[in-house]
């Protein structure tokens, strides 16, 4: 799977991590930055992975911030995009089988290593369950598009 990964200076701790996770898992993955700890703004690295994301370019993504909660919600706001922010392996793997999020948002002030190395593999490891599922997210689409 081609994965494009993004972070802000409070994820890039954590980004090594998950970047040496998915190769050891065989993901091909696409680092949009940030590359070090100094102080930028995560909308700037969300959108270019939630764009991959959208356009196709990448199977999935995954975004890191201090919370996840601002990457979740400028990934969010590119259309076709479905990103969740999680702090447990079971949401992680819902986010998918319920509501096929294609981009996982993760706060590295939140959790510890081990945990958001729980939840990716969970998330990736995760397949859309599609039937009552497939109509709520149908319906998130025309409200996307309703607001478009």
């Amino acid at each position: 799977m081609r994965i494009a990964l993004g972070c802000d200076h409070g994820g890039f701790a954590l980004k090594a991590a998950v970047v040496q996770r998915l190769t050891a898992l065989g993901h091909q993955v696409d680092d949009v930055g940030t590359h070090d700890t100094s102080s930028v703004d995560y909308p700037d690295y969300a959108r270019p992975v939630a764009e991959r994301v959208a356009r196709g370019d990448v199977d999935r993504g995954v975004l890191l911030c201090g919370t996840g909660q601002g990457m979740a919600m400028s990934a969010c706001k590119v259309p076709g995009v479905r990103a969740g922010c999680v702090s447990d392996a079971t949401s992680a793997r819902l986010i998918v089988q319920h509501n096929n999020a294609m981009v996982l948002c993760l706060g590295a002030r939140i959790l510890g290593e081990e945990l958001a190395l729980a939840c990716l593999e969970a998330w990736l490891a995760a397949s859309f369950e599609g039937g009552r599922h497939a109509r709520r997210v149908g319906k998130i689409e025309a409200q996307a598009q309703a607001d478009g």
